[in-house]
């Protein structure tokens, strides 16, 4: 009894407390112009209102208060939401430097090695050399096209493996059903394993390198647990709970990611063991270039820095180009006459005798055009990972305060009436040579600004890629006469609800190149 009495007291108390803090700080917010915010409650402030699809809701409350608008996120953050280019740009211009941090968060923690990932960490020296290393060593047009054996490779093996699937089901050369999401993301964690570790996850025939259970990891992170956040991360006094066990799942994933990358880092150091000569017998990789570093800059490069990268690399690039595959292929699936302009564009530039590779990239603009539409209407990341004010700051003439969360809104942007004309409509034409022309921030899919991702170069050689040996090689239908389904599944980077199941079968004028693979 006396324990029951006791802890109700102490929840009387901090009730008392925070709202006590909560009309304080209300009083201290309205002395200065703040933007537009919706009706608030105590306490949780507008957590009530943030429904599943987040940028659609946040669209929703944008297009009711504005396109800036202040929310209260319990009572340790504030966020303004930004869903309009010039907003962007104030925000990525006059003030990149103040948003150039991350909001510490649970997942970051945990998952980020205590924010030293590229991903989470604070500007500052970690987050510079993260940068700087991924820029030069991985990400720079030179390194691209060092790696573009690794990507035809895998582009091949995709091929020969939908072919061989054919046959498996007795079609010969008919049409048949094919799961899509599970060979790209295959596809595309063997590309990024191969350029980070230097060897495959998945085998030849698809069958697990290493059964481990570090892929299902990856795509539940990627999925579910960037979207994930614990009360601890706006009631600051619930910490000690997990509802639904968020912070358990977590750690679970960490021990999991931790492992198996720790046991990349080892394989490494015990090849190196064998001196210069047995490096140069095979392919360079990421982790041995870091481990390098790590000679020479020991407190930058730690274990943990190395881990943390190489995770980073495998979950942002498998889970983001995976995606925008599935919602390139499923949208050219819905619009058949965009799909043949494709084909022709491919026959007449490529032909039938070899298969596209990326010394056709510049000379494909309706292609470039359909994975530009595709970014557009689907980016990969709707909500741009979030940003920190490190200090008090305007934006359109209102007051920003220090430690406010700014999320952009690059979904709604893309779909803006005013930036874009018909936005809903997939129209590559839309994009005369190609590119995209006068819309510096009406155009985000990878972000902008000092922490925008630098890895867009290689995704788009790598979709245009891809995207254009599956069409070059075979024919695509859709299941049934319904359209495919485009709703938005759950996640940071907007993976589709309903994974694309498609017919193919091999193009008769591709067969003999088929054979000569």
């Amino acid at each position: 009894m006396e324990q029951i009495t006791t802890f109700s007291l102490s929840t009387i108390v901090f009730l008392i407390i925070a709202i006590s803090k909560y009309i304080i700080s209300s009083k201290r917010r309205r002395r200065k112009l703040l933007p537009p915010s919706p009706p608030s409650l105590p306490l949780i402030g507008h957590l009530h209102l943030l429904k599943e699809p987040l940028h659609r809701t946040l669209q929703y409350l944008s297009a009711r208060y504005g396109p800036i608008i202040f929310l209260s996120m319990g009572t340790a953050r504030n966020a303004v939401v930004i869903s309009s280019p010039s907003l962007a740009e104030e925000c990525f211009t006059k003030n990149d430097t103040v948003f150039a941090n991350r909001p510490n968060t649970t997942l970051g923690q945990i998952l980020h090695y205590n924010y030293t990932t590229i991903a989470a960490a604070p500007s500052g020296p970690i987050w510079r050399a993260l940068r700087r290393f991924t820029a030069v060593e991985l990400l720079s047009s030179a390194a691209v096209n060092d790696s573009s054996y690794i990507r035809r490779d895998e582009v091949n093996l995709l091929l020969r493996n939908l072919l061989e699937s054919g046959r498996g089901v007795g079609s010969g050369f008919g049409f048949y059903e094919m799961d899509m999401r599970a060979r790209l993301s295959g596809l595309t964690m063997n590309v990024i394993t191969r350029m980070v570790a230097g060897k495959r996850y998945y085998g030849d025939g698809g069958e697990l390198v290493d059964d481990d259970g570090f892929g299902d990891v990856v795509r539940e992170i990627g999925f579910v647990l960037t979207n994930a956040s614990t009360p601890g991360d706006f009631l600051p006094a619930l910490r000690w709970l997990d509802l639904g066990g968020t912070e358990a799942k977590m750690r679970r994933a960490h021990a999991t990611c931790d492992g198996f990358c720790q046991r990349l880092i080892d394989e490494s150091r015990n090849e190196n063991k064998g001196g210069r000569k047995n490096c140069a017998s095979r392919p360079p990789k990421m982790i041995d270039a870091m481990l390098a570093l790590q000679e020479s800059e020991p407190e930058t490069y730690t274990d943990d820095v190395i881990k943390g990268h190489v995770l980073i690399m495998i979950i942002v690039g498998t889970n983001t180009f995976a995606v925008m595959m599935e919602w390139a292929l499923s949208a050219l699936l819905n619009n058949p006459t965009v799909l043949d302009k494709a084909r022709i564009e491919l026959d007449a530039i490529v032909g039938h005798n070899r298969l596209v590779d990326d010394c056709d990239y510049h000379n494909l603009p309706y292609l470039h055009s359909i994975i530009i539409e595709t970014l557009r209407l689907y980016p990969v990341t709707p909500l741009l990972v979030p940003h920190q004010s490190s200090e008090d700051c305007t934006i359109r003439g209102y007051h920003i305060p220090k430690g406010t969360m700014l999320m952009v809104n690059a979904w709604a942007i893309h779909r803006d009436p005013t930036v874009w004309e018909d936005p809903s409509s997939f129209r590559p034409e839309r994009y005369g040579n190609g590119e995209v022309s006068g819309q510096a921030y009406g155009f985000l899919p990878f972000g902008i600004g000092r922490r925008s991702c630098p890895g867009s170069g290689l995704a788009n050689k790598a979709m245009c890629l891809v995207l254009g040996s599956l069409i070059q090689c075979f024919e695509w239908e859709r299941k049934g006469e319904e359209l495919v389904d485009m709703c938005e599944g759950r996640g940071i980077t907007m993976p589709k609800a309903t994974p694309l199941v498609a017919m193919c079968r091999v193009r008769e004028c591709m067969k003999d190149v088929f054979l000569t693979m």
